[in-house]
């Protein structure tokens, strides 16, 4: 009865903030927009408008789409009664920031530069904290753990140097730490979701590493556990060709991302049809929870549903700014 009483009230906010998002006449117009200043013109008739009208640089929109984002994270924040819920949106922000952050230690070690400005506001922990943790390196205050996991992905950078090494660690980390929030949280749905995103993420990285040439045994330090599939099954993957990955993991719901992939010549075509299928895919665990107004998976939901319209806009607009072609643009769309 509590669960009915904290998010009947919570979807009904959810439900009011979705005129914030943009409909497909939108995502029209804006692809049909001669040049970047127009796209970005018909940007700003929309809840990205008032960030647009803020920014000082013309043609930019990347602060626009941050600010966006970051003020439905804010708003969430007031009224959901689970803080859970949105962290879990906003750890992946946390861990491209650290990954960042020691990236940038790491190159100007060897003198080379830092990429401050790749550092994005939108995830749990501020950006100052985190700058002044990994400078000092006093980790201990880190909260989600990270006290723990930064230094080690410096020891692991001190003993290799080898970056992909240390992403691997953080991206395990996430998954880890997501995990760790769903389960402890009473929502089916949720826990549901961090599986399959787990699955989806393994697909993603079997994709990218069968295209580097990886053979099995250096591949499966990359996959993650958690997801609904075996790692020795993800693993077993990368000695077959592509086209018969649907097939062979018919038993998953994951395969459903797979769909089509005979259709691709070669991997190159494969990853990118990949990255929107797995996004469609991911918004379909979610979307049958959007039928109940008192199931709490709705807050997951419509923040997926913003990170995805983000992720759209930005094809749009980066296609358009470099001249694509319309129609390769929309194909890139996800569910819209």
């Amino acid at each position: 009865m509590t669960r009915s009483i904290d998010y009947g009230y919570a979807v009904s906010r959810l439900r009011a903030m979705e005129n914030r998002l943009l409909d497909p006449g939108a995502f029209q117009r804006l692809l049909d927009s001669e040049d970047l200043p127009s796209a970005i013109r018909v940007l700003s008739e929309t809840s990205y408008g008032k960030w647009i009208l803020e920014q000082q640089q013309e043609n930019q929109f990347e602060p626009a789409i941050e600010a966006e984002l970051q003020y439905v994270y804010s708003e969430a924040e007031r009224f959901v009664p689970d803080p859970g819920l949105y962290q879990l949106c906003r750890l992946p922000y946390d861990i491209h920031n650290i990954k960042v952050l020691l990236k940038g230690l790491f190159n100007q070690k060897r003198g080379g530069v830092r990429r401050m400005d790749l550092l994005t506001a939108l995830g749990n922990i501020p950006v100052d904290d985190l700058v002044m943790a990994i400078e000092s390196e006093d980790y201990r205050l880190m909260p989600f753990g990270f006290h723990r996991t930064v230094p080690e992905c410096v020891m692991l950078w001190e003993q290799a140097h080898d970056i992909l090494q240390v992403e691997r660690l953080l991206d395990e980390k996430l998954f880890s730490l997501q995990l760790l929030i769903v389960g402890v949280m009473p929502f089916d749905g949720a826990r549901l979701f961090v599986r399959h995103r787990i699955d989806a993420e393994n697909i993603r990285n079997l994709a990218r590493l069968k295209r580097m040439g990886y053979e099995a045994a250096q591949a499966a330090p990359f996959f993650h556990n958690g997801g609904f599939v075996s790692l020795d099954r993800i693993v077993s993957l990368i000695n077959e060709p592509f086209e018969g990955w649907e097939r062979l993991l018919a038993f998953a719901d994951v395969s459903k991302a797979l769909s089509g992939g005979q259709e691709h010549a070669d991997l190159d075509s494969l990853l990118v049809d990949l990255e929107r299928s797995i996004d469609d895919y991911l918004t379909g665990v979610l979307e049958k929870f959007r039928y109940s107004s008192f199931a709490p998976e709705n807050v997951l939901y419509f923040l997926w549903k913003k990170e995805i319209e983000a992720r759209n806009v930005r094809i749009i607009l980066v296609g358009i700014g470099n001249g694509a072609d319309k129609a390769v643009l929309r194909r890139l769309l996800r569910h819209v």
